[in-house]
Order: C-alpha cells, then structure tokens, then sequence
C-alpha cells in the first residue's frame, strides 16, 4: 500500500517497491484471504435474479474447480487459456484458476465478433476457452476446448499453486487495435503489484473498510480488470459484479443504489453520458476516470453531481496507471491527467530520448513493475516501442510544473499552418457547448495549410444541423480556445465511431477526413 503522507512530494520520498522473487497473482487475490478470512466477501454479484455475496471461501473453490478441469485437460504452466465471459464470478475464478495453474489468461471482450476472436485465438495460440453456455455457441466452429464452469461439480480438493515468479508470464491482454492489427502485451505476475500505487491514488490514497467498488467498464480490458476487480480483491474490498448488456445512466445508478457503491472507475464517456441525462450519483466516496482527459467543465460537474473531485489517471494495455490525480494530495489540473504516480518514472522525451519540457513523447522508463515483458510473437513491434531506456506510450503531451498534459495520439496531433494542435482540448471546448452530445476531432489535410481542424460532431435532441449552428460552434472554439483552433469544417453525425471501451477511433475519423479531401 502506498505510505500515508501529507504532500505528493513527502509520498514520492518515501515510497519504494517491495516486489517478492516469488509471487502468484491467484493467491494473493483469492487464496490470501480464504486462509486468513474466509467468510469476507469478495465479490457481490447482481449478474442472477437476486444479489448474492460470494466469500473468498467460495470464490477459492470455484477457482480450484477450474484449475483441476483444465489439468484434466492438459493445461500445462505457460499454456494460454481465453476467459469469454462477462463481469460474473466465474469470470474473476477463471483468472485465478489459470494464474494458480502458472497459465496464462487471454481476457476475451464477449462483443468481440468472429474475426476479433479468431485473430486473438490463433496469435496467442490459446489452448482452451472458459465460457458460458450462450458464448460457447460462438465457439462451436472454433477448433478449441471450452469449458463452461457453470456446468461442473465442485471439488473439495484444494488446488496446490504453481510457485510462479514475479517475473513469470501470467496474462496476455491484446490491445484494441485502433491503430493496426491487434497486439498483444504480454504481462507478467508482477502487474499486479504495480498497478496498486495508481489505483490507490484515483481513490484518494487507498481503499478503506466499508468501501464496495465497481466499474461498468467490461473486465475483459485492463481498466476493468486490474483497475478495479483484482486490486479490489488484493485490498479485500468487495467488488461488484453487474452485468449491463448496456450502459445507461438510470442502470448505473441502479447499481450504486443497490448495494451502496462507494468507489467506481468510469470510463469518459460513461460520466458523459451521466451528465448529459443529468442524473446525480449519492454516497460516492471516490470516482476514478481513465481514458482520454476530462476537462474543466466535466469536473465542475463532477463535484457537483456526484459529490466528489474525480481523479483522472493514465496509462495503456502495455503500461498502465502510471500517472493519476489526488485530490487529497493536491488539487487537479483541468487539462492535465495527474502527476506521474509514485514508483513509475513518466517523462516527456525528445526523439534522442532525454526529458524535455517541450512538446514530446509520453513515455515510461524501463524497470516499472506494471511494464508488459514484451509484445506477443512480435519482436519487431516491441522494438518500435522502445527508445533507449524508455518505452514510448505513443501519446504526445508536456510536462507542465509536475503534470502530465496530454495533447493527443502521436499521429493524432493536427499540424495547421505551422501550429501543432492537439485535438482533446478542441473537443472539450465543443462539450461545453449545450448543444453538442459528442465530438471527434482530426486534421484533415489541406492544400495551404498542410491540415484544417475538422469536427464530427453529434448533436442532442432538439438541435438541427444548419449553417447557424455550425457558426456558432465555430465562434465558440475562437471565443474560448484561439482562432487557429476552431473547426474550418463541422459534418454532423448521428453516431460517432467507438472503440468497446468508449474511446473515438479517430482513426476512423481520419480516414473519411483524407477521403473527403481526395474526392
């Protein structure tokens, strides 16, 4: 856990990694507390008709279950092993399951179509599938085992650990693949250990007794799985298993009304979504926001509606929580997505990889416990993504008085007449505007100026899409932000482009922006 200190700086000073030569993420999570705590909750499901409360006891047996079926099988130490299933307890077993079998967990989004899923199957070469009976009729042409735990007799014979490493692989989480074929970042035991200090400041400091925590976010992704559901089980904090087939504000409260929700990590566009109904969340203690940077009008609504400051962190599939807000450290940034979390070195370098304080790299220095081994069967992409001792995030941003600013994916920054434009904080600015729902912003290239700033924008109800509107949009970015950034060009959309996890593809938006300027 991370020390209690008065100031991020006292923090920093005395914080330092105590990463075991020996450790397995399944009996940290699970096995830890059925020994010295059986009968704590781990997990309160509300994925059946009523909430059930699962003890680390329980969860403990489901997971040794798994582990003696897949031996049964062949499943082997380094055997990979998909988990297709959505947020349920027989999920989080799976993990374990495989971890205390020295496995590997392959996480499988169950929106995932045939080609996603045969393109994660056949690169990892995974061995076997857990399942559910509805998602292994998707399967059924695959030529893979699945398994559907609901389906088998429980044993009562304990399932004897694999004494894995910290350095031995454990989970193989493929990233979205919005910029190119799918990789995928291969991690090890240890990643647990080193996503424990960021989680722990998006929740101002640490988890506390009473605290119950969730995220809507799937835990087939890394923000919903070790962002939320294994810390949580690290720390004992029950977390919550719900499954929404899909979000929506009035299902969300629901959720945190039920069974008391104290902590929640919300991906952006989930709070949007909240703001936009203007539903109010009671008796949060802390909101953690990860994903792409907020902005001042999000956080003036935040503290309004939902009581609390929330804390922006960031990271990637490859590298995560390496950079977080505190607000009971110091007051947040609009802008910025936090200072660098303790433990983890985050820079901004030049193209020599040296720290600079201009525009740069967003990168982490090699040796962060929570830094993937290496890219799945692709050496070269793994080369590409390092430069020297840095592993490079692929995000530009700058480094401004200790905090991490982002500007936008590093072929996302707009080069507009000599300026270098980032596109987050144009779609922040076009937020604030009652009218606009959502907003993708890209360069789309140019004659003259090399690129324009272009917006997809999608409106709410009750606003056209006329001339008037879009010259309004423009005057609000000039007014607000600086006449070089306004939006030469708005096309109004009915949807924009997501990835699962609610992020723009701007890649998307960029590819119709060069066709359009083609035509």
């Amino acid at each position: 856990m991370l020390p209690s200190a008065p100031t991020y700086e006292a923090l920093c000073a005395t914080f330092a990694w105590d990463i075991p030569e020996h450790y397995n993420m399944g009996v940290d999570v699970c096995d830890r507390w059925a020994a010295s705590e059986p009968e704590r909750t781990a997990i309160i499901d509300l994925t059946g008709e009523a909430r059930r409360d699962v003890s680390f006891a329980e969860l403990q047996r489901l997971a040794d279950t798994l582990a003696h079926h897949l031996r049964a099988l062949g499943v082997a130490p380094g055997d990979r092993v998909g988990v297709f299933r959505p947020q349920s307890v027989w999920t989080a077993a799976a993990h374990i399951a495989i971890w205390k079998m020295g496995a590997i967990s392959i996480p499988l989004f169950t929106l995932f179509g045939e080609e996603a899923l045969q393109t994660r199957l056949d690169d990892s070469g995974a061995k076997a599938v857990i399942t559910d009976a509805e998602n292994a009729n998707r399967l059924a042409h695959f030529a893979i085992k699945t398994v559907i735990p609901d389906d088998l007799p429980l044993y009562d014979t304990p399932f004897p650990a694999h004494d894995s490493a910290a350095e031995d692989p454990a989970v193989l989480i493929y990233t979205s693949g919005t910029t190119g074929a799918p990789k995928g970042a291969l991690h090890a035991h240890r990643v647990l250990l080193g996503h424990l200090p960021g989680v722990e400041m998006s929740h101002d400091g640490g988890l506390q007794p009473g605290d119950v925590l969730w995220t809507p976010a799937d835990w087939a992704w890394i923000g919903g799985l070790f962002d939320v559901l294994m810390p949580g089980l690290h720390h004992g904090v029950p977390v919550v298993a719900a499954r929404l087939p899909k979000f929506t504000p009035e299902a969300c409260a629901e959720v945190i009304a039920t069974v008391g929700v104290k902590n929640v990590f919300f991906p952006p566009t989930a709070l949007r979504m909240l703001k936009a109904s203007g539903t109010t969340l009671k008796n949060l203690r802390t909101v953690a926001c990860g994903g792409e940077p907020l902005g001042a009008e999000m956080l003036a609504w935040g503290e309004k509606a939902l009581g609390v400051t929330i804390n922006e962190f960031y990271g990637q599939t490859e590298c995560n929580m390496v950079v977080s807000s505190c607000s009971a450290l110091f007051p947040p940034r609009p802008g910025a997505t936090g200072k660098p979390v303790p433990g983890h070195e985050v820079a901004v370098i030049d193209n020599t990889g040296h720290p600079t304080t201009d525009e740069g790299d967003i990168a982490i220095r090699k040796g962060s416990p929570v830094m993937m081994l290496r890219y799945w069967n692709n050496p070269e992409a793994t080369s590409e993504k390092l430069r020297g001792d840095w592993l490079l995030t692929g995000d530009r941003g700058i480094m401004d008085d200790g905090f991490i600013r982002f500007l936008g994916r590093d072929d996302d920054v707009i080069t507009s007449a000599g300026y270098r434009i980032g596109p987050a904080e144009i779609e922040d600015c076009l937020l604030k505007h009652p009218a606009v729902a959502s907003v993708g912003v890209v360069g789309k290239p140019d004659p003259q100026r090399t690129e324009i700033v272009k917006a997809y924008i999608q409106l709410k109800p009750g606003h056209a899409a006329t001339p008037e509107i879009t010259h309004t949009l423009q005057t609000h970015v000039k007014t607000h932000l600086a006449a070089y950034e306004y939006p030469r060009e708005i096309t109004f959309v009915d949807a924009l482009p997501m990835t699962v996890t609610g992020k723009i593809i701007r890649k998307t938006l960029r590819a119709q922006a060069i066709a359009e300027a083609q035509a």
